[in-house]
């Protein structure tokens, strides 16, 4: 990534800072976040970087080398929910909702720079607004926790920009660490590093982006999280978090409040469970990992029959991996499109890719992208990627 580079190419002089903000995938627990459900996710390798500088007066300058025709200049003044779209919108919501929450903003310019693939479920937006949330609160001098600065992005997203997602992606960007998952519990947000090191087990982690591009803004994401908060209101309960006995979902009468709770009690379960295996006294057990192999497919059966969010592709990619020998598989994010997980024995990694790039060849699809997933560093400042003097006049920006 060149952010650096590219800040200076568009603001003319050298930033004063690039700050880096992981993607993610989660290993268990989808859609179980905004039920105040748990989740285990974990940071990628993969990055939205953000080359920052102040400059004078009250606004924001934004550019993209993703979006290189969609340079973006935002008043601080007067910011609100519906006045920026598009791409900007990520950063304007977080200097929103950073003003929102008593934090002054400084005048700044951002250039945004990526390795990380936009709308294949890997949390490019959550990305984007927390390497955005690092530059600001430390360009301004503030002093912002890190589960703080999740809870803004998420209210960003949330409000600024209308996606109705819950804290997951925000946590795991701003709070992961190398060789670990995240272990968060929505309800509390408690947060615990799991060891996970699939490497030392013999194993590795491969996401396959099938390229069906999803999009959470599209009303299916907001359709099942409200279907969620109907099956609680009609068994009395606060979220789907309180049910906790598979059989008290036989109350709903409804057949798809059914299906959608049943998912979220199971993929609860299911995180637990995968927890339990990796935090073994005397470390996992050598059927560990084939263990949650089954667990992973069978979140899979569970999101496509009882969430109903699959796609063509992410069916088709799990069928191929598990018969080439993967531990499992299954889709990950808000469903619709995206990217899928395979936990595969280390020698078995070639044959997965072959016979996933030989399933989407036979249906004259749009070859995958695969994408090693090591459970890395959360978000943090970078040395600059270039350096060079600064403008006369005083402002890393020109301004």
């Amino acid at each position: 990534m060149r952010a650096a580079e590219l800040f200076r190419s568009r603001f003319g002089g050298a930033p004063d800072g690039v700050w880096v903000a992981p993607g993610r995938a989660n290993l268990m627990g989808e859609h179980t976040d905004y039920n105040e459900g748990y989740v285990l996710p974990f940071a990628l390798g993969q990055n939205i970087a953000a080359a920052a500088g102040r400059r004078t007066g009250r606004r924001l300058a934004l550019c993209s080398r993703q979006e290189p025709a969609a340079m973006a200049e935002i008043a601080l003044d007067g910011l609100a929910p519906g006045r920026v779209t598009g791409w900007a919108a990520y950063p304007a919501g977080v200097a929103w909702a950073l003003e929102t929450a008593g934090y002054r903003v400084p005048g700044a310019c951002l250039a945004i720079d990526s390795d990380l693939p936009a709308g294949a479920g890997l949390s490019s937006s959550a990305a984007l607004e927390c390497a955005t949330a690092l530059a600001l609160t430390e360009l301004a001098g503030l002093a912002v926790s890190r589960p703080g600065l999740a809870a803004i992005a998420r209210r960003a997203e949330n409000e600024f920009v209308g996606v109705p997602s819950g804290i997951m992606d925000q946590s795991a960007s701003l709070l992961g660490r190398p060789g670990h998952a995240l272990l968060l519990d929505c309800r509390s947000l408690e947060s615990a590093q799991v060891s996970f090191d699939p490497a030392a087990a013999g194993a590795s982690l491969l996401l396959i982006n099938t390229r069906a591009r999803h999009d959470l803004g599209d009303g299916e994401y907001g359709r099942r999280r409200a279907e969620c908060e109907e099956a609680a209101r009609r068994l009395g309960i606060r979220s789907l978090r309180y049910l906790t006995n598979l059989a008290d979902v036989g109350r709903l009468t409804d057949p798809v409040l059914r299906r959608r709770a049943r998912h979220v009690v199971a993929d609860n379960r299911r995180v637990l469970d995968v927890v339990a295996l990796l935090n073994s006294p005397s470390g996992p057990l050598p059927d560990a990992y084939r263990e949650i192999g089954r667990l992973l497919a069978q979140s899979h059966l569970s999101l496509r029959d009882d969430f109903e969010i699959s796609w063509p592709e992410a069916d088709a990619t799990v069928e191929a991996a598990l018969g080439a020998g993967a531990f499992g598989a299954r889709m990950i994010g808000g469903g619709f499109g995206g990217s899928v997980l395979a936990l595969v024995p280390a020698p078995a990694d070639g044959p997965v890719r072959d016979a996933v790039s030989a399933a989407f060849a036979r249906r004259a699809w749009t070859a995958p992208e695969f994408l090693d997933a090591v459970p890395s560093a959360s978000a943090r400042r970078v040395a600059l990627q270039l350096v060079r003097p600064r403008p006369r006049g005083g402002s890393s920006a020109g301004a």
